[in-house]
């Protein structure tokens, strides 16, 4: 389940890449199936594990092209251990919301991009998060929960200021926004629940068969209640 649109990253092979914030690595597969030499950077050691041996079993089954190459590295955001300009494509996908110095992050992230590299950033929507955290506090007021909700506006006034270009916008994952709106209203923690669970199926099904009417319903509503907005930037030459 893909945030950021790849075409648009311009990520092929030998492409310089980092996904900041990796989690469980989706962008990160996504670039190294496309030939690029990525770095997977997170702080969760844990997690970043699981996604080294993913690397290894892409490249045993012949999905990586020739070229491409890939690592897990365990780091903190506000203080990566890169030289300016590292990376042509830099992506940090659902983090910032969890970061107080929000800043200083932006600052790091801009400062690893390459001239004429792209930047791209996505954070939880302003109308489907405000509804989750109207809904339920045990969504948010947890350790390393959200800690804010951004206006797209706020948030890209707050990159262009770090030195980079706004050049796109667009909003994803629709058909999730519903989701966590009912689990908020169930009880975060209560996926067993009978609606919860139907739902998560009905996701399941809709990420591994991907059929027309789910995609286009969710291209259709995204615009409305895209669950998030994904930030577009390109650094000066």
């Amino acid at each position: 389940m893909l945030t950021v649109d790849f075409d648009r990253l311009r990520v092929g092979r030998g492409t310089k890449f980092i996904d900041v914030g990796a989690g469980a690595g989706r962008h990160s597969y996504e670039a190294l199936r496309r030939g690029a030499v990525v770095t997977a950077f997170d702080m969760d050691e844990v997690e970043l594990k699981g996604v080294a041996d993913m690397f290894g079993a892409l490249a045993e089954e012949g999905e990586v092209p020739p070229g491409g190459s890939a690592e897990a590295v365990v780091g903190d955001v506000l203080e990566m251990p890169y030289a300016d300009g590292s990376f042509d494509c830099v992506v940090a996908s659902e983090i910032l919301e969890h970061v107080p110095e929000d800043v200083q992050a932006i600052s790091e992230l801009v400062r690893i991009l390459a001239p004429g590299g792209i930047l791209a950033i996505t954070v939880p929507r302003w109308l489907p998060e405000r509804i989750c955290w109207a809904l339920s506090g045990e969504y948010h007021a947890n350790e390393g929960g959200h800690i804010r909700i951004y206006r797209a506006d706020e948030l890209r006034r707050k990159v262009t200021e770090a030195g980079v270009e706004f050049i796109h916008q667009h909003h994803a994952h629709a058909l999730h926004a519903p989701f966590w709106w009912l689990k908020c209203a169930v009880g975060v923690g209560r996926d067993q629940h009978p609606l919860v669970k139907g739902y998560h199926r009905l996701l399941v099904w809709d990420m591994m068969q991907a059929p027309p009417l789910t995609r286009v319903a969710e291209r259709v509503l995204n615009p409305v209640i895209g669950k998030s907005v994904a930030l577009y930037f390109r650094k000066p030459v």
